[in-house]
C-alpha cells in the first residue's frame, strides 16, 4: 500500500476529528452517569460510561497510518 504524504491541512482536519470524538464519547460518559444516578438499574449505565470514557482516552493514541 502507497504512504501518502501528511499535510498540514489534514493533520488540522485530523485533530478537529478526535477532537470531536473525544469530546462526543466524555459527554456520553457523563451522560450515562447522570441517568445512572436516576436508574433503577445503575450499573450497566456506569458500566456504559466506563466504556465512553475508556474510548475518550484511547482516541488520543490515534494516527493517520492507523486507518
Amino acid at each position: 500500500m502507497a504512504q501518502t504524504e501528511i499535510t498540514p491541512e489534514f493533520q488540522r482536519g485530523w485533530e478537529a476529528a478526535l477532537t470531536a470524538a473525544r469530546q462526543w464519547h466524555e459527554d456520553q460518559a457523563k451522560k450515562a452517569l447522570v441517568q445512572s444516578r436516576r436508574s433503577r438499574f445503575p450499573k450497566n449505565l456506569e458500566r456504559e460510561a466506563e466504556v465512553h470514557t475508556k474510548a475518550a482516552e484511547m482516541i488520543g493514541t490515534l494516527s493517520p497510518d492507523d486507518v
